[in-house]
């Protein structure tokens, strides 16, 4: 599903009612994790935390105009889905986060290069999330976009 939204706030009021709770909540977990130097707001139609050109003035190297993108999430039609760039750019990050999971969730993680698909509401582990939106700061994610990401 996509909604054409001008803040995360609207985005949230255009999700179906027994979505908003999850959505706030997954909102505020990252925000109360974020470091900083993050900013928040929309992306490619995405609640979206991104390094601002202040930081790092190149921008996204497939659209200089858009700022460095790092974590987003969305509502979709059968789950709600986070991204976080960090996973699919360090593979240390990304074996950690495999391997907690099934600490924090009884359901088979369903994932993608950078996307965790929860279909399940309730089972969101947002101690996990918590702890992974801490783990890149902006100048680590910067460097190893640079490295990892820019260079190909």
């Amino acid at each position: 599903m996509q909604y054409k939204a001008n803040s995360p706030e609207n985005y949230i009021s255009q999700v179906p009612e027994e979505r908003k709770e999850t959505l706030h909540k997954l909102r505020k977990t990252i925000k109360d994790n974020l470091p900083d130097g993050f900013e928040e707001g929309m992306q490619y139609n995405f609640i979206s935390y991104f390094v601002p050109h202040s930081i790092y003035p190149d921008g996204y190297h497939c659209n200089p105009k858009e700022p460095l993108p790092f974590m987003s999430f969305a509502s979709q039609k059968n789950s709600v889905n986070f991204y976080h760039s960090g996973i699919y750019a360090n593979q240390k990050i990304y074996d950690w986060f495999v391997a907690e999971y099934p600490k924090h969730c009884k359901r088979k993680l369903d994932m993608g290069k950078s996307c965790v698909r929860f279909k399940k509401m309730d089972e969101i582990p947002y101690e996990l999330i918590a702890e992974l939106v801490r783990k890149i700061s902006v100048d680590d994610w910067v460097n190893t976009y640079e490295t990892t990401i820019k260079k190909k």
